[in-house]
């Protein structure tokens, strides 16, 4: 007997991106478990707790042996944001693959003309002057060229207004005698701020506010509209920009690309699991209140985009819960010593747990799905390179495709 398990195709339609970890030194997604000491210690004892379901896969490790897939290797990939953490974990899981990076890749304006090495490859870097043409000649150079962009959330299509709108904000700021003599001696380039200085709106250094700016240099070429203008089929594994708009650029110009903020299968298919609950058992947990707690490096500034999507889901059940309310971890001491964050993984790491309380406090349930490191976003943007090339190669008259695409085509390494 066969079961035949239907996924809705909204699901990663839009921004429902960045998912879910566990385990110390081991990716895992635990389902409806129990109470631990974790929880205990971020929520306290609870009267019952009800384990139901429980699900952990071993660290993924970076294959030794190309793809199954012979007629792939070799197949040329440009990684942008190639000096990044994530790119370069991309990286080393295509050469693995036997995927061949190009030595071109796009970065910030302070960072072009340097060359970087990642995996033995030496990689130039191309800030946003002259990018059509670099971009137009590598695709000349390399016809089955397929790009990976791991740039930043806004360099999906940024604008000039959102950047202003940030500088705003950070002139606004009540910043010490010393940072303010440093700004007037600066004015008019990149802002000083002291990594003494605080937002007094949200409990985040400014100094991570300054980093996005100086990202956002780079965010105002768009990269979504320049892949689609030359015509190079893409895999986007950013989160942020504006979504609907992404989606039209890509549909109006006829490329293929895989877009999906959480490029992680496991994770992908357990928000896929959760999506079906919440549309199968609608009100199911009408009445009971969540706690959500999510710990991301220091340098993630917004609410993870997985756990957005999982309240989503809670809220479909009947569950009463404003994204507001989340609990973000960003202070390496509380997600060492409250989380359980291992000490070599707190500048890359996606912890999160819920924790779904009855209204006589009798009942509980928790989520909680915890990744160490980035391999298993890697790996799975090999997957998705891998699977479009296929798609491509067939003529496949769909051209936009998400990470739920690519798990249904199965295959995988």
């Amino acid at each position: 007997m066969a079961l035949v398990l239907r996924v809705p195709a909204k699901i990663f339609q839009h921004d429902n991106p960045t998912l879910f970890s566990g385990g110390r030194r081991q990716n895992s997604v635990a389902l409806f478990s129990g109470s631990t000491g974790w929880s205990c210690s971020v929520f306290g004892r609870q009267k019952l707790a009800t384990r139901i379901l429980s699900m952990s896969t071993p660290p993924i490790q970076h294959l030794e042996k190309p793809s199954a897939s012979s007629q792939h290797l070799g197949l040329p990939i440009m990684v942008n944001g190639c000096n990044g953490k994530m790119g370069r974990d991309v990286i080393q899981a295509a050469v693995s693959a036997g995927l061949h990076p190009v030595p071109v890749s796009f970065s910030r304006a302070e960072e072009s003309g340097q060359t970087v090495e990642v995996c033995g490859k030496e990689i130039k870097l191309h800030g946003p002057s002259g990018r059509e043409s670099i971009l137009a000649s590598v695709v000349d150079e390399y016809p089955n060229l397929i790009v990976v962009d791991y740039t930043v959330p806004d360099a999906v299509n940024a604008s000039n207004l959102k950047y202003q709108q940030i500088t705003n904000h950070v002139r606004r700021e009540r910043l010490t005698s010393h940072a303010e003599e440093r700004w007037k001696a600066q004015e008019g380039t990149e802002p000083f701020l002291s990594n003494t200085v605080w937002n007094p709106w949200k409990p985040v250094k400014i100094e991570h506010w300054s980093l996005l700016l100086k990202r956002m240099r780079f965010e105002d070429t768009n990269n979504a509209e320049l892949y689609c203008k030359v015509g190079v089929p893409f895999v986007m594994g950013t989160t942020g920009g504006d979504r609907e708009r992404l989606y039209k650029t890509v549909k109006d110009s006829n490329v293929y690309a895989v877009i999906s903020p959480q490029m992680g299968k496991q994770v992908v298919a357990f928000l896929a699991a959760m999506e079906i609950m919440a549309e199968q058992f609608p009100g199911a947990f009408s009445g009971y209140s969540l706690q959500v707690m999510e710990s991301h490096q220091a340098s993630k500034l917004d609410i993870s985009g997985t756990a957005k999507a999982v309240i989503s889901c809670f809220q479909k059940l009947g569950v009463s819960f404003e994204l507001d309310q989340t609990q973000q971890i960003r202070d390496p001491k509380q997600q060492v010593e409250m989380v359980g964050v291992p000490e070599e993984y707190l500048n890359g790491h996606a912890f999160h747990m819920y924790h779904l309380t009855s209204p006589d406090q009798t009942v509980s349930f928790e989520f909680q799905h915890n990744v160490c490191g980035r391999s298993i976003y890697a790996e799975g943007t090999v997957d998705a390179i891998i699977f479009l090339a296929k798609k491509i190669q067939s003529g496949a008259e769909q051209r936009i495709y998400n990470m739920i695409d690519v798990l249904r085509e199965g295959n995988m390494r």
